[in-house]
């Protein structure tokens, strides 16, 4: 049932799995075992629910029957943009976990209806293929690989699994709330529609995978604290997308205006805070520091590699990453 592009990777890799309890985690968790892959989980207790209690002790009898190793984490109270703020607090776990224990693959278990309602989420809010096109089996990451290898199965598929094995998992009461917005989509729309059109939806994923590969290409994002930059692609369209994408991890999402601009400028200060710079076949994104009084010497140099202007007072406070830019030019 897992995606073959995925399996293999998995295979060859350290892997932690987002467990939750609930059905879809759960499914993956004994898919995983079914196929002898080794794996760690991490869940996260929002302290919302009563069962919440009971979802993390499943998680630790399951790891002690299977012998791996479970890491639990219990959330802060968020009080406003929930889905939000939890997504935000999940990652920030889970990149910990990753970076302190060498993990190279995170597994989710997003599967076809979480990536149908994705889509039509970003066709209502405004969206090109790439967008529409949302959730990859295989993602890269700053120094992990995101992987969902049930992407291409809807829930009806893990479900009748779960049943047919006699696997427990736990219901999400607050899947069925309607005032989140995913869970809106989900219940009205996705469902629905998947319920009687589910493989003309797959086929499209399929059709806008392609379409995506002609108008994204990849490139490999360069971060140092608060500094990131890749070597553009010559096209727009994907350069855009992918600064939208480092924008997102830092909390800023672009206006449509926003990125408007970006097509034909090549600075852009972004809420005051935020500079992105496209030059000398690179895009660079760094915090944006007013131009200060800089030596002469200094000055000559930004002038001499022909650094753009608004880049140059955040590199004279950061002399190691100035260095490497001029390296690169």
């Amino acid at each position: 049932m897992l995606k073959e592009s995925a399996l293999i990777q998995l295979k060859e890799g350290k892997n932690l799995l987002a467990f939750s309890a609930g059905g879809d985690s759960t499914a993956l968790l004994f898919l995983l075992l079914k196929e002898h892959i080794a794996f760690d989980i991490a869940i996260v207790d929002y302290e919302l629910r009563e069962q919440s209690k009971a979802e993390i002790a499943y998680a630790h009898e399951l790891a002690q029957k299977y012998k791996f190793h479970c890491y639990t984490h219990t959330s802060p109270k968020i009080t406003t943009n929930f889905e939000a703020k939890a997504r935000a607090i999940r990652y920030e776990f889970f990149q910990k976990i990753i970076q302190k224990h060498n993990y190279t693959n995170l597994i989710t278990a997003h599967h076809l209806g979480d990536r149908f309602e994705w889509m039509l989420m970003q066709f209502c809010k405004g969206a090109g293929c790439a967008e529409l096109s949302g959730m990859r089996s295989i993602e890269q990451k700053d120094n992990y690989s995101l992987l969902r290898p049930l992407l291409h199965l809807d829930k009806s598929s893990l479900l009748a699994f779960l049943h047919k094995e006699n696997i427990h998992y736990f219901e999400d009461e607050s899947n069925q709330d309607t005032k989140y917005k995913r869970n809106e989509f989900r219940l009205n729309h996705a469902q629905p529609l998947l319920e009687k059109y589910r493989k003309g939806i797959q086929k499209s994923f399929e059709y806008l995978d392609t379409d995506v590969k002609e108008i994204i290409h990849d490139v490999t994002l360069h971060t140092y604290d608060d500094f990131t930059y890749f070597h553009s692609s010559g096209k727009k369209r994907s350069d855009i997308f992918h600064i939208d994408k480092v924008l997102k991890r830092r909390g800023y999402l672009l206006s449509s205006k926003e990125k408007e601009s970006l097509k034909s400028q090549e600075e852009l200060i972004i809420a005051r805070k935020i500079l992105l710079v496209q030059q000398h076949q690179f895009v660079f994104i760094l915090p944006f520091i007013q131009n200060q009084t800089m030596p002469k010497a200094f000055k000559e140099e930004m002038r001499l590699f022909k650094i753009a202007p608004k880049m140059r007072g955040y590199l004279f406070k950061n002399l190691e990453i100035k260095e490497h830019v001029i390296s690169l030019l």
